[in-house]
């Protein structure tokens, strides 16, 4: 009897916290679209988000934030939000409802609290909107599809980015159609979450009712994107194509066209790790970036971390990367011996630039490292493995507390996830939006306290994409307040 009560009592919990995070999303959603606000849990994105993955990450702000806050503590402090008269930003729900339960007391009440904590985005809402940009994707692969994912996903009222034309060299209706159902379906990130139709007679793709142009185009300079009625564009290059500024350049001689941004480490032009080095590179005054490799943004923010805490003397660099399109899918020609060999069956040694990258965001610190890098039979989800020579002596635990601390405040809380399960593999990272996931279960400190081997994981697509849109909003100027 005493058991039959207690699961009954359980699953009538369970219902409560469901109901709750209905509302919750509901407010959510309502301040996003209403009112231009993005909401977080603890830096993890909540618009679209299912009720179980909601619940999901306030198990993880007990687990691993250290908060014990509950659904119930987060949609009284969303209520509340929704009443305000708030500009549009950035703002993290699970910081601001740690904080009330920590401080409330000192405020009276949660209008109050909130009052006071938000008083800079109060009635500010001409003084922080920007002006919408428009982006020309130019390609549409792997990066430049989930690019477009994001651009639409987190379109909103269309106050930030707004995709307006996608640039590629094929064209016809039979093409069109594929690359509409390219953009539909994918094989690791799922179907697209809305409608994409081909539109043959305007050479478009009506996306959840936008319209996209599809431009087909030998070069850059032949393309007048104003006739198109696109103006101050950023362009975002995803073919790989053009890698130095010179080649970069052509982009800037299309009518329309005002910023690049490569989505591949480029010679010559800025390399940028967003949320490590983006603040040295003013856009109101360069024209030409590189959002780097997805390696390096894997990689940069954790060596950032412990170099600035405790020193690194030398390091290896070894990816465990997932197989790439430059690879024979099977045993072919390449111009690398082993890229020829069969993707899908074999483990393949190859070089990466990542590890001489590092310099380009950490001046000084790539030349104490080597680097290489193993493709193996995974579509997506890679590993870097960081053995470093530490300057200072640590321990496994000190070590995990730094990376937990700087993952959750400070300016990496949006490229470092910290890790707690024992059971992580890479196909559990896929669609995490940071673009480094620390391991902490598989960190090893050597017996001499100065050697550490650390393991980050990431989504060398989603989570790289997550960051090339970071990037685009810093260098579009379209980046809001923020509060996390």
């Amino acid at each position: 009897m005493i058991d039959n009560q207690s699961y009954q009592s359980g699953i009538k919990s369970r219902i409560e916290s469901e109901k709750a995070a209905v509302a919750f999303s509901k407010i959510i959603n309502e301040l996003w679209y209403d009112k231009g606000i993005e909401t977080l849990l603890f830096r993890h994105p909540l618009l679209d988000k299912r009720n179980s993955e909601i619940l999901n990450l306030h198990h993880y702000a007990r687990e691993v934030v250290g908060h014990s806050i509950t659904i119930h503590d987060t949609l009284s402090l969303a209520e509340a939000m929704s009443e305000m008269d708030l500009c549009p930003a950035r703002m993290d729900i699970g910081k601001l409802t740690a904080e009330w339960m920590n401080e409330g007391e000192q405020h009276g009440d949660v209008h109050s609290f909130l009052a006071d904590k938000l008083r800079s985005f109060i009635g500010a809402v001409e003084k922080n909107r920007t002006e919408p940009r428009d982006v020309v994707l130019y390609g549409f692969g792997r990066i430049g599809r989930l690019v477009a994912r994001e651009l639409l996903h987190m379109e909103g009222r269309g106050e930030q980015l707004r995709l307006r034309a996608v640039v590629t060299r094929d064209k016809g209706a039979e093409a069109l159609e594929k690359r509409a159902s390219l953009l539909r379906v994918d094989s690791v990130h799922g179907p697209f979450p809305g409608t994409v139709e081909a539109d043959a007679e305007r050479n478009a793709l009506m996306v959840n009712g936008r319209l996209v142009h599809m431009i087909s185009a030998p070069q850059p300079e032949d393309i007048d994107y104003t006739a198109f009625g696109i103006e101050d564009a950023l362009i975002i290059d995803n073919t790989g194509a053009f890698r130095d500024e010179q080649a970069l350049k052509r982009h800037l001689s299309s009518k329309g066209a005002s910023k690049v941004l490569l989505t591949a480490p480029g010679k010559g032009v800025p390399n940028i790790v967003h949320g490590v080095n983006q603040k040295l590179f003013d856009p109101s005054k360069m024209d030409i970036f590189s959002a780097a490799s997805c390696t390096t943004n894997a990689i940069v923010p954790v060596l950032k971390v412990i170099n600035d805490e405790l020193g690194i003397e030398k390091g290896h660099i070894e990816t465990i990367h997932a197989f790439t399109n430059d690879q024979n899918l099977v045993d072919n020609m390449h111009k690398k011996y082993r890229r020829g060999r069969a993707a899908t069956m074999n483990m393949v040694i190859t070089e990466t630039g990542a590890g001489k990258a590092v310099d380009k965001a950490i001046p000084g610190l790539g030349a104490k490292l080597t680097s290489n890098a193993i493709r193996v039979p995974v579509p997506d989800g890679s590993l870097a493995i960081l053995n470093l020579t530490l300057e200072k002596d640590t321990s496994r635990e000190k070590l995990n507390e730094l990376l937990r601390k700087v993952a959750l405040n400070g300016d990496l809380v949006e490229q470092i996830c910290y890790h707690t399960s024992n059971e992580l593999v890479s196909s559990d990272i896929i669609g995490n939006s940071c673009p480094s996931v620390f391991d902490s279960q598989a960190t090893l400190v050597h017996s001499d306290n100065r050697t550490a081997v650390v393991y980050v994981w990431y989504d060398n697509e989603f989570g790289y994409t997550k960051q090339v849109m970071r990037l685009s909003k810093y260098i579009a100027q379209v980046r809001r307040k923020s509060y996390y």
